[in-house]
């Protein structure tokens, strides 16, 4: 699936591409699986750049300095799920800014940066510099944006939802993730130019990031533009700010797009509504995204960042009101029930919300095989929602079996604890039943179904 959007002037040019990201991948697994006599026990640390935080000396050198680089801390299953690696490259891998249709990249292989990397120096003052000195214009609207420096991006990490994470990580959790970062960041370049000579692997990234990377949104809006221009409702989860500025620019004349009041502008990452004009004509009536926050029960903490659900009331052109939502849950599918219920909660409690119709958007992260307390099972969640009134474009009993989701990731990318060998893609890959549209049953029937 990775060459769908490659194009070469020959089938032989395209096939030695492809060929050489395959052996380069299958390199850099070995590397990891097997690094031997190349892993080294000291990752050198300098001193972070003063900016006000508490002091993470005794952090470095009593947890970090002395691991092993592949075995204790690349494969450490607890830097993955205390998020200590992927947070941090989460908000600050690529940056949308004001002005440019270009990304701000951190310097670090598993981008789109663009400048060399064959060398630890070079990338270190890179690096730094990217993190602590150059400054960046972000956009929070469609007319406003934000200045700031990429550290102050960075968001604590909250034990509650990364329950792992221990208490004094948590409370240092901004230089202890930006220490993380940056030793991962190195690795990765120390790995790269270890197992492929720097000119190879920095070709083969830069093809790869022309075709995938820099024309994702463009691709995007073809395929919504291509597959789904009929449609009265379309949510989507995990969108960045400047979609939101393009999708605004190329669907004004038939789609209404909602995104929420506030932006997640450092994560980027959004859940947002396309209301068609036809349907819809004056679009979304009001936002009650607070609303629904404010119906989850008091002092439990339910796993949501902003930017995570849009909550909105509409009113159709035959006059028939609706309350629309779209929601990205969380890895674990932990959110996904509570936030389904403060929906509803919200709809219950206010006589202003009371006769509209609900219909509701979701990448749940459900699971075919669920673990109780760590994972929602899929079958779960559907007893869940039908007890509440509500049936799903699955059906009441959806099929565990019946995957929206079929996707691997390699080694290069910062959860190691998710990585799959090329040869395990299907077996240990992230092959499940994720994506929901609920109502109430009383209100709509499935006509049919496509994905």
């Amino acid at each position: 699936e990775t060459t769908t959007f490659l194009s070469h002037k020959s089938t032989g040019s395209r096939t030695m591409m492809i060929h050489g990201m395959k052996r380069s991948w299958v390199d850099v697994e070995k590397f990891l699986e097997e690094p031997g006599e190349k892993e080294i026990r000291k990752v050198e640390g300098q001193k972070m750049a003063e900016v006000g935080w508490p002091d993470i000396t005794d952090y470095w050198k009593n947890e970090l300095k002395n691991r092993k680089i592949i075995s204790e801390f690349m494969k450490d299953p607890l830097l993955g799920s205390k998020r200590l690696i992927s947070m941090p490259d989460r908000v600050t891998n690529t940056i949308n800014v004001v002005d440019s249709d270009e990304p701000v990249c951190r310097p670090t292989v598993i981008n789109m940066y663009s400048e060399d990397l064959s060398n630890l120096d070079t990338w270190f003052d890179k690096w730094t510099s990217f993190m602590f000195k150059n400054s960046v214009r972000i956009p929070i609207s469609e007319t406003e944006f934000e200045e700031t420096v990429p550290y102050k991006m960075l968001q604590p990490i909250s034990k509650a939802k990364y329950p792992d994470i221990t208490e004094d990580e948590a409370a240092r959790s901004l230089p202890i993730q930006t220490l993380c970062g940056a030793i991962f960041d190195a690795i990765l370049v120390h790995m790269m130019n270890t197992v492929v000579d720097p000119p190879v692997w920095q070709s083969l990234k830069k093809t790869m990031v022309e075709n995938l990377n820099k024309q994702k949104v463009p691709h995007t809006v073809e395929i919504l533009k291509r597959s789904y221009s009929s449609s009265d409702i379309i949510a989507l989860q995990e969108v960045s700010s400047s979609f939101v500025i393009t999708a605004q620019n190329h669907f004004a004349d038939h789609y209404h797009v909602v995104p929420p009041s506030e932006i997640d502008a450092s994560r980027d990452q959004n859940s947002i509504l396309m209301l068609s004009k036809a349907r819809f004509p004056n679009g979304a009536t009001s936002e009650i995204t607070d609303l629904v926050y404010n119906s989850f029960p008091e002092g439990v903490k339910v796993p949501v960042a902003t930017g995570d659900i849009l909550a909105i009331t509409a009113t159709d052109a035959s006059g028939n009101d609706y309350v629309i939502a779209s929601f990205h849950g969380d890895t674990n599918g932990l959110a996904t029930i509570p936030v389904v219920d403060a929906i509803l909660q919200t709809m219950a409690s206010n006589e202003l919300l009371a006769n509209h119709k609900l219909i509701f958007g979701m990448d749940a992260n459900t699971y075919q095989h669920g673990e109780p307390g760590k994972k929602q099972d899929v079958l779960e969640f559907a007893s869940h929602f039908v007890s509440k009134g509500l049936s799903s474009c699955w059906g009441d009993r959806p099929n565990p079996e019946n995957y929206t989701t079929f996707n691997a990731r390699t080694y290069l990318q910062p959860q190691l604890n998710k990585a799959c060998k090329s040869s395990e893609k299907r077996e240990k890959g992230d092959v499940n039943p994720k994506d929901f549209i609920l109502f109430a049953n009383e209100q709509f029937e499935v006509v049919h179904t496509l994905k």
